[in-house]
């Protein structure tokens, strides 16, 4: 029996696996990302009735927020999180920050369970927002040093060019 879910791949039954993706920011592969928080938006809601229907409540969409996502990975020797944080917020004061170049596009893709890429997202005009270097260290805990970055940004969308890969 067919499955008219997935159009190339008519056979696959399964959804695609949140363990398997990877984050890009200036053409390349950021390393080491093992968690990447949802992309979501919420858009608000305006109540209004008419003069001459006042027992019906009418509702139209008015500003859409879209939430802030959390990229973590393991504490390695990379500076890529650090390096774009400090575009925002710079030891050496407000001069060092970078106007032109704290704010980046990324792209978000969602790979099938071979590698290939089944879906990407772009997301807009990110900056980082939060940026932790440690966690909080405890000697007795048996757990990996993560470091995470919390990016704003202005939407998102899902990159249509990104065909569904053919499995084999």
């Amino acid at each position: 029996m067919a499955n008219t879910q997935f159009v190339v791949n008519s056979y696959r039954h399964d959804p695609y696996k949140n363990f398997k993706f990877r984050v890009r920011w200036d053409g390349r592969v950021v390393a080491g990302i093992s968690k990447v928080g949802a992309l979501k938006h919420t858009t608000e809601v305006v109540d209004h009735r008419e003069g001459g229907d006042p027992s019906t409540m009418r509702r139209s969409p008015a500003k859409t927020k879209y939430e802030d996502i959390t990229l973590e990975r393991g504490v390695t020797h990379d500076p890529e999180f650090e390096k774009w944080a400090s575009l925002v917020w710079n030891s050496e004061g407000d001069a060092a920050m970078s106007l032109k170049n704290f704010r980046k596009d990324i792209t978000i893709e969602l790979l099938n369970e071979q590698g290939e890429v089944a879906k990407a997202y772009k997301v807009y005009r990110c900056w980082p927002k939060e940026y932790q270097a440690l966690p909080q260290l405890d000697a007795g805990a048996n757990a990996v040093a993560i470091e995470t970055l919390a990016l704003a940004h202005e939407g998102w969308e899902r990159d249509t060019a990104v065909p569904e890969p053919v499995q084999t």
